[in-house]
């Protein structure tokens, strides 16, 4: 029989349409997060000790993710009843890097027919045809994928780089600006190449003294932590 072969969402496309039960009341997705970022990620199962971990931090971090008017929804193909199980034990039982009595507030999908799963492409025939991967997509307020990152069963997520990438790509948005490797709000950001000789240079004689041109096509420019913050931060 011919394997079905399902495309994965690209940064670019519109994210794929759904509707889900959840722990939280049904969802249609995303118009229900019009006009907000969303982080959709997937993990592999209930009740497993790395899923846990990252329930745990990213409940711990709801607030600070909500704050830069993001909204998280996780998924595996676990049924619901499962999910508000392992859900409970995590807020009664599990304490974990000063982290306890942690409630999940955020939706878990349904996904017992791995339709979503499938759908964004969480599910990775070669590490597992029964579990969904780590798998992260960045939605912009539009509907839009932004970014795509991806783990495997074994490995948690870095918490703080999820943040810092929602942050960064949010600061490019508002800035018209690019990121350089490892930036972080208040760090020096990457300014549009020259478009023309003229331009560059202009820019390699110094007359625009915001830039600082390592090259006529490596410019940046400082943007003060404070002005970051309060461009992309809900007050």
């Amino acid at each position: 029989m011919e394997e079905k072969i399902v495309a994965m969402p690209r940064i670019g496309d519109k994210a794929p349409e759904f509707t889900a039960v959840t722990t939280q009341g049904p969802i249609n997705f995303p118009k229900d997060y019009s006009g907000k970022w969303v982080i959709l990620f997937s993990h592999p199962a209930d009740f497993t000790p790395v899923c846990t971990s990252e329930f745990m931090t990213f409940a711990t971090m709801e607030k600070q993710f909500e704050e830069a008017n993001c909204k998280l929804v996780g998924l595996s193909v676990d049924g619901l009843f499962s999910h508000i199980a392992w859900l409970r034990t995590i807020k009664e039982k599990i304490e974990y890097k000063g982290m306890k009595d942690v409630e999940v507030k955020f939706p878990l999908i349904e996904d017992i027919t791995m339709e979503v799963a499938h759908k964004y492409g969480m599910m990775q025939p070669g590490e597992s045809a029964t579990k969904a991967v780590r798998a992260v997509f960045f939605i912009d307020p539009k509907g839009i994928v932004r970014a795509i990152i991806y783990y495997p069963l074994s490995l948690g997520r870095n918490f703080d780089e999820l943040y810092r990438a929602l942050i960064a790509m949010q600061t490019a948005d508002a800035f018209n600006v690019a990121m350089p490797a490892d930036w972080r709000p208040g760090d020096p950001v990457i300014v549009p190449p020259a478009g023309s000789c003229g331009v560059a240079k202009e820019r390699m004689d110094g007359k625009d003294k915001e830039v600082t041109c390592h090259d006529w096509f490596f410019c940046t420019k400082k943007i003060d932590k404070e002005t970051v913050l309060k461009a992309v931060l809900k007050k």
